[in-house]
């Protein structure tokens, strides 16, 4: 089409070269007609010819130092002005239609049958920042300056090529509202349903499991411990004994194997960077968003090159109320999620999907607060892998550590699986479950997997795997993310309970084929696949029944029984070996965050146990009853912050 071929002349080619990506993206933020102000041109020679058309609006000296740091950031210098808010983005658009002689396309009146792509490929608009459309004065393409190369465009539309003929100019905001008017449903339908219709035996949304065969298999366990309870008790506990050594083997090679991780650092030039989008989910945190915005806009990254995406809920005016406050310029931009489908994150992140344009793309949650480093950290880290490294995970940690007993098993636990265990299995190119915070992924990779699973409770576990299953790595980084815990029961029962009826999720789905994934993943793989995922389902669903027939054999034991004849040494060997590595890796972990202080709270992971152990039966109740129900976590409520202590004592 005439459309692709002007691409080709005005799109920043060596950048989407290099990193792989595409192109340009809109804003879902609608401008009104009213706003526009056309400016006469001004033309002269320039190094910076794409701002000619607005120099008689700014001071001289903010215009040098826009083209200063254009060249230093390989960016246009309107581009730059737009970051620094010196100019406003439609301004831009309004003055250098009029300076070239270019029609301005407002787009708002535009009928969606002008417009000749087809709706799977009306998104497309958005990547590319090119819109054709066919009217009354015949053929056109609108060109969303602030998405493509606009020095470039400037070039064509003075070179007297036919094709510049055909250029018309619109705004970012325009072009974005017209493709989010008109692929509405198709946006919708890629969040909901991609993944299960691309791929429907890796999805969460496909229940080839019934809630009947599941409660047969448990009537039938139980039936069979009633008909021979000795040899079901040993069966079970030769099982269990087995699962547990296995379980705590994996836990001490992870620690060993950190060690082998070297890297090379590498420092990129600001010229270097490419395109970084970054997307937040957000559902009734109006208290986290001054903190969160403050957070990635403190990111050691070019603002000229980032793309920050916020995504709300329709009927969540508390958090729209609070973005709004803010008066969120560039980068940020305000995506709304469909109605449609399960209320849930990773369905929010796929409707963000298909306007990012950067080459990689991160996640973050509302209360996370991300080290500046980690963007250019994780870069580091795809640049020295090949392009099989499909994501970095950075490093969570617990920010709150004081505010209850409960953060600060929450410190530990973080600190002995981010900072101890999951960077040896890294090392080791074995497969990993994510957290569901600082993920970097290279964007094309992550479209041609399917993205999140909007069904699934633990998306980030399941994307990790899948990942695998595809061929693909992740390496862990040691920029960290602080990131804050519930302090009391009831939200931390209702957080676990997610997590692991998603982990219960993850493990039904991809054992679907346990042949075709022991083949992707590897004998090695499935067996870490295994441990990691159905391990800790396993362990925490069996941990109460063990506590209880211990506590029973203890109560009913007579006087003259020694506490060892007394007790069922299978059982107690297995909570012992669960506690041990609990507690070292806990250990351990503490003392890389200096935290050492606070690990008398290692004392409770009995206790810890027990309620994990509660929280597991009550998330396979509600796999059974209510499969796609989000309990939310609310953010924003914590007392402490060991970040803060930290910089005021600094």
């Amino acid at each position: 089409m005439a459309y692709r071929r002007a691409a080709g002349a005005v799109l920043d080619r060596a950048e989407r070269e290099k990193w792989n990506a595409p192109a340009a993206i809109p804003s879902l933020v609608p401008v009104s007609p009213h706003e526009l102000a056309p400016h006469p041109a001004v033309r002269h020679f320039s190094r910076c010819p794409e701002i000619d058309c607005v120099r008689h609006l700014i001071a001289a000296d903010i215009v040098g130092l826009a083209e200063s740091r254009a060249e230093v950031t390989g960016v246009g210098a309107d581009r730059v002005l737009i970051a620094m808010g010196a100019v406003g983005e439609e301004t831009y658009a309004a003055a250098l239609a009029a300076s070239l002689g270019i029609p301005f396309e407002p787009l708002f009146n535009t009928p969606r049958h002008q417009c000749e792509l087809p709706d799977e490929r009306l998104s497309e608009a958005a990547n590319t920042g090119m819109l054709p459309v066919r009217d009354h004065n015949g053929f056109g393409i609108v060109v969303a300056p602030h998405l493509v190369d606009s020095r470039h465009l400037v070039q064509l539309a003075n070179s007297g090529a036919d094709m510049a003929r055909t250029l018309r100019i619109t705004s970012k905001a325009r072009l974005y509202d017209f493709v989010g008017r008109h692929s509405a449903q198709e946006i919708e339908k890629r969040a909901v349903d991609d993944l299960r219709t691309r791929h429907p035996e890796l999805s969460a949304g496909v229940r080839r499991f019934s809630r009947t065969r599941i409660l047969t298999c448990i009537a039938l366990a139980g039936l069979t411990a009633i008909a021979a309870p000795d040899a079901a008790m040993m069966a079970v506990e030769v099982f269990l004994v087995a699962v547990f050594l296995a379980w705590t083997g994996l836990r001490v090679f992870g620690l060993l194997s950190e060690r082998l991780v070297r890297r090379k650092p590498r420092t990129f030039s600001d010229a270097e960077l490419p395109m970084y989008s970054i997307i937040v989910a957000l559902y009734r945190e109006a208290a986290a968003v001054p903190g969160l915005v403050n957070a990635l806009r403190a990111f050691d990254y070019p603002a000229e090159k980032l793309d920050i995406k916020l995504v709300l809920e329709a009927d969540d005016l508390a958090t729209r109320d609070a973005v709004n406050l803010l008066q969120l310029g560039p980068p940020f931009e305000v995506h709304l999620a469909p109605e449609r489908g399960p209320r849930t994150k990773p369905k929010a992140l796929n409707a963000a999907l298909p306007f990012v344009r950067g080459a990689f793309v991160a996640v973050f949650d509302a209360e996370d607060r991300p080290e500046p480093d980690q963007l250019r950290m994780a870069l580091e880290a795809f640049v020295a892998e090949d392009d099989r490294l499909a994501c970095v995970q950075a490093r969570l940690t617990i920010d709150n550590t004081a505010d209850s007993w409960l953060t600060g098993l929450f410190t530990a636990e973080y600190a002995g699986l981010f900072d101890v265990f999951l960077p040896g299995l890294a090392a080791r190119k074995l497969p990993l479950p994510l957290g569901g915070s600082s993920n970097h992924f290279r964007t094309d990779v992550l479209r041609r997997v399917g993205a999140w699973d909007p069904y699934n409770m633990t998306e980030d576990a399941d994307l990790g795997m899948r990942l695998v299953r595809f061929g693909y790595r992740t390496a862990v980084i040691r920029s960290t993310t602080y990131e804050e815990a519930p302090a009391h029961f009831g939200p931390w029962l209702r957080q676990r309970t997610r997590w692991f009826k998603g982990w219960m999720q993850t493990w039904l789905v991809h054992m679907r084929s346990p042949a075709r994934m022991a083949s992707e993943l590897g004998v090695t793989g499935f067996l870490v696949f295994q441990l990691l995922v159905g391990g800790s389902v396993l362990a925490a669903l069996i941990h109460a029944p063990f506590a209880a027939r211990i506590a029973f054999n203890m109560m009913t034991s007579s006087p003259d029984d020694t506490m060892f004849s007394a007790l069922p040494v299978v059982e107690v060997t297995a909570l012992a070996a669960g506690y041990g590595i609990s507690v070292a890796l806990g250990l351990i972990g503490l003392a890389r965050r200096n935290l050492l202080g606070s690990a008398w709270v290692l004392i409770l992971v009995p206790v810890y146990w027990l309620l994990l152990s509660l929280a597991a039966w009550r998330a396979l109740v509600q796999l059974l009853r209510d499969p796609y129900r989000w309990e939310k976590t609310e953010h924003g409520l914590a007392r402490t912050s060991r970040r803060v202590a930290v910089r005021n004592t600094a």
